[in-house]
């Protein structure tokens, strides 16, 4: 398979930059206990049947594994629905930045995840605005 065009390996960096910053996200929500202070993380994590933090953690890791997949079996091959996947965790991501930001808000300061939560909306933007140039080519 040729090398794919300069703005699809773009994107294709900037997807695996976006996996990369959603893994210290998901350290620094596990590092602040975020299953004890969100509503849906808790319950994501007690329905494993662990204790809360090792349901987080196993939740989380599977997340990234499933993104480290769609990254290598799907965007880095080039797979016919790479561009579907990205748009994906783009949104994905976009969408879990602006929510981080606004938790913290009106929770009045600090709060889980707000720390890496403009690098998921920077990247998360940066990886859509990639995927609309390849789709304008």
């Amino acid at each position: 398979m040729p090398p794919p065009p300069a703005a699809d390996r773009a994107a294709r960096a900037a997807f695996l930059a976006l996996i990369t910053a959603q893994a210290a996200h998901s350290i620094e929500e596990y590092c602040f206990r975020l299953y004890d202070r969100l509503a849906p993380a808790r319950m994501v994590s007690e329905a494993l049947g662990f204790d809360r933090a090792t349901g987080f953690a196993i939740a989380n890791t599977a997340l990234i594994l499933f993104g480290l997949w769609c990254y290598a079996a799907r965007v880095w091959a080039g797979h016919r629905s790479w561009r579907g996947f990205a748009w994906f965790w783009a949104l994905l991501e976009c969408a879990n930045g602006v929510a981080h930001g606004a938790l913290a808000l009106a929770a009045g300061g600090y709060f889980p995840g707000l720390a890496t939560a403009p690098l998921l909306l920077g990247i998360g933007l940066f990886l859509a605005s990639r995927l609309v140039a390849t789709r304008q080519r």
